[in-house]
Formats: structure tokens, sequence, C-alpha cells
């Protein structure tokens, strides 16, 4: 139970959209600081598994009166305050270290939290992808609040952080921002409004349980923010050996004599580093992956980017888009990233959905080969559906 003190003691907090990873870690926050939280969404999800509150599930948004809206940027059109006013509002009220950038901020967020909180330092946190170490995608501890941010609606850009973490940075978002010097421009500002910055950390060395150069460029970073929050680099680095992963970055299991890796990689960067992963921890093995495009906008402008990473495997499948936020776009669909790998010369095969992309992976699967499943729609699913293909 919250103390009376707890700093939003008081406040009744309905969070519009609660099912997502973001919001759902807001209102395990908010809750514990004090607060009556509540929440609207249109399915019940994971994240909502263990918050204790009324959550209602329907078609349509609501907010019951005398109830302050938190609003995912997913309904606009709801009244109240935007999820980024929010998180700025929690990031103040502590001593708060924010990870930003394209790539690896979510595990680099969950490695300092997770450093902080296995040398007794008590951190909170609001990370926006499960932490099976950490339990829970946000703690409530009484140390640094550790944050991962998000460039996709500028929103990180109004966050008061202490120490602020830039991992890389590359344009993803092409409907947000009109180029890489725009988004430049605005992490610059960003971070020249901040105590300390951690950029261009080199990579770290030591053993590391979750393999790949862009994990020990991960753990170069969140080493550097956790000298500058006070834990010594020795003392810190014994338990990042420990850190095994975030949801969906790199789950591996075996299955019936092949290896499955589920990986949340959307952007070419994270393609190329994810089967460069899967190369390193199983040398010698033949890759297969099914690959899910994100966004219209994403695939448009980097159709040839997707093709010339997947072209490092043995074996492509490729579904159709998954739109998330955006409106299908007439005649652009996953194909595109197929006609890309073609015109490398390799033959990569269109799949529509995933699981027709699930079948022609076991349909071509031999005993020793690697599954990679990558994307961040609903390719989520593509491992449950191999198991229950196998098991039939």
């Amino acid at each position: 139970m919250p103390r009376p003190d707890a700093p939003l003691a008081g406040r009744r907090l309905w969070f519009v959209g609660i099912g997502g990873a973001g919001l759902s870690a807001y209102a395990r926050l908010a809750q514990a600081w004090g607060a009556e939280v509540g929440g609207w969404d249109r399915v019940r999800t994971p994240y909502l598994e263990g918050l204790e509150t009324e959550v209602e599930i329907s078609a349509e948004p609501v907010v019951p009166e005398a109830w302050e809206a938190v609003v995912s940027s997913a309904y606009p059109g709801v009244a109240g305050a935007t999820r980024a006013a929010f998180l700025a509002e929690l990031v103040a009220l502590r001593r708060s270290i924010v990870v930003a950038g394209t790539h690896g901020k979510g595990t680099t967020a969950a490695m300092i939290a997770f450093v902080l909180r296995e040398t007794g330092r008590d951190p909170a946190w609001l990370i926006g992808a499960p932490v099976p170490q950490l339990e829970s995608n946000a703690g409530a501890g009484e140390g640094w609040l550790v944050v991962e941010g998000d460039e996709s609606d500028r929103s990180v850009f109004g966050l008061p952080a202490e120490i602020a973490v830039v991992t890389n940075v590359e344009l993803d978002h092409h409907s947000e921002f009109r180029s890489l010097a725009e988004l430049e421009e605005e992490f610059f500002r960003w971070t020249d409004s901040v105590g300390q910055v951690v950029r261009d950390a080199p990579a770290y060395e030591g053993e590391l349980c979750v393999p790949g150069d862009h994990n020990r460029r991960n753990a170069g970073a969140a080493l550097a923010a956790l000298e500058l929050a006070g834990v010594p680099r020795a003392e810190a680095a014994a338990r990042l050996a420990d850190f095994a992963g975030t949801g969906r970055r790199f789950e591996a299991f075996e299955l019936d004599g092949l290896t499955v890796v589920d990986d949340y990689g959307h952007h070419p960067s994270e393609l190329e580093a994810t089967i460069a992963a899967v190369r390193e921890r199983y040398p010698g093995r033949r890759v297969r992956v099914l690959f899910q495009p994100h966004l219209y906008s994403r695939t448009r402008h980097l159709a040839p980017e997707l093709a010339a990473a997947l072209a490092n495997a043995d074996d492509v499948a490729v579904t159709d888009v998954y739109a998330a936020r955006e409106s299908p776009v007439p005649g652009l669909t996953g194909k595109l990233v197929v006609d890309a790998l073609s015109d490398r010369g390799r033959l990569g095969a269109w799949l529509p959905t995933v699981d027709a992309g699930v079948d022609y992976l076991l349909a071509r699967a031999q005993p020793g080969d690697v599954l990679l499943t990558i994307g961040a729609g609903d390719i989520d699913r593509a491992p449950a559906l191999l198991r229950a293909r196998l098991r039939r």
C-alpha cells in the first residue's frame, strides 16, 4: 500500500489505453505513489496482469466523471492530459535517469534498473517492455527513477532528466520527423538542458548473458550512466553479467530439434544486429527469418535497407505490413521488401499473414535450423503458433 504522504496521494487517475506497454507502467507507478487508478482499453492485454484496479473493456473510450484522464497517443480525440505530459510530471517527482535513442533504449534502461536493484539501491522504473528479472515493466522503489524515453512522438524531449542516456540516433519515424537533421537537432536541444549526458559510450568488453555487438554497446552506455548515478564500475559490471534481457529481445527456446528466436527488431539496423547476434550465438547454423514490416511509412522509406539487412539470413519470408497507428496505403505491402530482396539477387517469400509465414518456416525447416521471428506487430504470435503446429 502507498504511504499517505506519497506524491500522488488524493489523485483519481483514469488511463485511456491502459493496456499498452507505456500507460500500464505509468498506472502501476501512479498507484504505488498514492493515486487511485482506473482505466479503459479496447482489449485486455498481458500488461494488465497483476494491476489491481478497475479496467473497463469496451469498443469506445470511457472516462468516468470526477476522474482525471491520462490519454494514450493512440486516442488523440479523447480529452485529458497527454501521455507525454503525465510522464514529464512523474519524472519531475524523482531524480531520474532517462534513456533515449533509436535502438536499444529499452534494454539499456532495463540494464540500469536491474543493476540498481541488484546492488541494493531500490530504484523505480518505467520501461516499455516486460523485463522478466524485474517482474514488471514498472517499479516503485525509493531510489533513482529509470525511464525509457520515446522519440517517436517527441515525448522524451520534454522530460527533465538528471542523467540522459542517448544510445544512438537514426531516422526511424518518418511521419514525425522530416529528416535525420531535425531529429538530431531535437536530441541536441534536449541534452543541452540536462545536467549529465551519456552519449557515444564505448562498448563493454566483459561477459554478458545477452549476445551481440549491439548489447555490448547497450551495456557500455548502462555502465557509464550507473557510474554517474554513483555505482562503482566494478560493482555494476559484476551484476550486469547476470542480466538476461527484456521481453521479445532475443528470446530463444528449443523446439523439436529447432531453435526459435523471437525479437522486436523492426528497423534495418535492428534486423542486421539481431541476425549477427544469432550468428554469434549459433555459429554454423542455418538461419531462416520471418519478418513483419511495421508501419507503412517506414516500409516505404526503408525497403531497400530492410532487404539489405535480411539478406544476411539464409532464408527469408516477409508478411504484410503491420499498420499500427497508420492508415493503409493503397498498393503498399510487405511485398515491397521482397521486391527489394530480388533487386539484390535474393529470392524471398511473400506470405501476407503471420500464420502463412509460420507454415512456410516449418515446411522448410530442418533439424538444427534457427527460426528467427522478428518485428514489432502481431508477429509476437509466431512462437505460440510454431509450438501449436509442431504439437499437431
